[in-house]
């Protein structure tokens, strides 16, 4: 008897498919199964380094933690990163495979696709469970629906598939029906379940509707998931939408952060806004940043294409002013690039320009080329250990007016000296390559509070629990919410049956 499986695809992006396979993850992981999610291809600024430098996407990095794993590029093998609006950036098995327009891609699919089921069947064959994820909706019909992805993927492992739908957003038994009945026949087949997400209120209204979406599918509605405060790592750039742009007035410290229009690893601040004392925001106009004590440029995919984004939406003006009046100015990866005096891109690897200004805040320039640094790091700040991963184009050096942020003494788990960022001379800019920098509770703390006593306010001084803790915590959570309203008896069967024929 091979791995079981079972797959869970979205009506649409942001469904919660992501979650609800983490939960399952948890739930298998808590029996004593060795399980590991899958997803063939991912589309996503958000992601995640693993030990041996290897990039993947942060859904499944999140997914595996959940099953008690250590995060594998198996795991998601095609990652695109959108860079410019034709090209996107392919990586394949966690390095550069090559930049893309649609049509080059697609005819790179064949092959690719042989590939991710050898992929797949090395990974299944180490694990019982095989919890997979499927990308956007499986009825995009002006795209081949057989793809790499869902359906394509789903007949590849021979999965059974759960839909799962966003009642949030509304429409959601139009959105179910469309799926399931916009698919030919055979795909249709494959759904075992249906699973409602975001509710609010009492899952009991919803009985009429589910029984008649039931009669119209043929598929069963095996669960209602609640809108929850569960507090994991997203992916979707869709959620930057949820996202509070006006300061949390009950709250000592404002932290606003760019929402730049390429903006990567925004996760990176998640770590900030659990924090008691924080406000933490999202800026998309110059009008909203207002006076935050402190101002974050965040990773981005095309640092040049949000460069001009700033002059020509007369950001750089806000942001210089801030600086004059001695706002904390923080950069990380290409935010730390766009701090600095100059970005050159003589090879065109972001863009058509050669060179341009940076906002001069930084006296660093940084040179793109085609080399991309994917590593886990460890870094010394002042005595202060740091732990973080680098995820960049370019190479940033250092003028005179600045000295560096931190020193890398450990690149994927091997020795190394190397100076990392840059600060200005009083401080009040500063800008690393370290992403998740703030999941290092001590330091960021002792950030915090030194911003607080600037502030005339007094120092919390919180032990506060790791990170790693704090997602362990959730993940239980997510668990519970699984167990407590989604159908297990029938998941369990229809993991059970993942080996018939359809």
């Amino acid at each position: 008897m091979g791995t079981k499986s079972i797959m869970f695809q979205g009506t649409a992006s942001d469904s919660g498919k992501s979650w609800v396979a983490a939960g399952l993850c948890r739930v298998l992981r808590n029996r004593g199964l060795k399980v590991a999610p899958f997803k063939s291809q991912n589309i996503a600024l958000n992601s995640y380094i693993t030990v041996d430098g290897k990039e993947m996407g942060r859904s499944q990095a999140v997914q595996a933690e959940a099953a008690g794993v250590t995060p594998d590029v198996r795991m998601n093998p095609l990652l695109l990163k959108p860079s410019t609006e034709r090209d996107t950036q392919v990586v394949y098995m966690g390095k550069v495979l090559a930049d893309m327009d649609a049509e080059e891609y697609g005819a790179r699919k064949p092959v690719l696709r042989q590939r991710i089921l050898e992929t797949y069947q090395s990974l299944a064959a180490e694990n019982d469970v095989m919890v997979l994820e499927g990308a956007g909706s499986p009825a995009e019909i002006n795209s081949d629906t057989k793809g790499l992805v869902n359906m394509g993927m789903a007949e590849m492992a021979d999965a059974p598939v759960v839909l799962v739908a966003d009642i949030d957003k509304g429409g959601v038994y139009a959105s179910i029906y469309g799926t399931i009945k916009l698919l030919p026949k055979e795909d249709q087949k494959r759904f075992k379940g249906i699973i409602i997400n975001k509710f609010r209120g009492d899952a009991s209204q919803l009985a009429s509707g589910n029984r008649k979406i039931e009669e119209l599918t043929g598929v069963p509605v095996i669960g209602v998931v609640p809108m929850t405060d569960v507090d994991l790592d997203e992916e979707d750039s869709v959620a930057l939408q949820r996202q509070s742009r006006v300061k949390d007035e009950s709250k000592d410290l404002d932290i606003a952060v760019l929402a730049l229009q390429k903006i990567a690893n925004f996760t990176d601040f998640h770590s900030l806004a659990i924090q008691p004392d924080v406000s933490l925001r999202y800026v998309a106009t110059p009008a909203d940043l207002g006076r935050p004590d402190v101002l974050i440029l965040p990773g981005s995919k095309n640092t040049n294409e949000d460069l001009t984004y700033l002059k020509t939406h007369h950001f750089v003006e806000e942001i210089q002013a801030l600086h004059a009046q001695k706002t904390q100015i923080i950069g990380i990866c290409g935010g730390y690039q766009l701090l600095g005096k100059r970005l050159a891109d003589p090879e065109h690897v972001e863009s058509e320009m050669t060179v341009q200004d940076g906002l001069g805040l930084l006296d660093v320039a940084t040179t793109f080329t085609g080399e991309k640094t994917t590593t886990q790091a460890v870094a010394k700040h002042g005595h202060t250990e740091l732990r973080g991963y680098e995820i960049h184009m370019g190479e940033t050096t250092l003028g005179p007016g600045a000295k560096s942020f931190a020193t890398i003494v450990e690149n994927n788990g091997q020795p190394e000296k190397r100076l990392d960022g840059a600060v200005n001379p009083d401080g009040s800019v500063w800008g690393t390559y370290l992403h998740g920098i703030f999941d290092n509770t001590a330091w960021t703390r002792q950030l915090l509070d030194r911003l607080r006593v600037a502030k005339g306010l007094q120092p919390l001084r919180l032990v506060g629990k790791p990170m790693s803790a704090y997602r362990e915590e959730q993940y239980e959570k997510l668990a519970n919410v699984i167990e407590d309203n989604v159908d297990m008896a029938k998941i369990d069967q229809i993991i059970a049956a993942s080996d018939t024929d359809y």
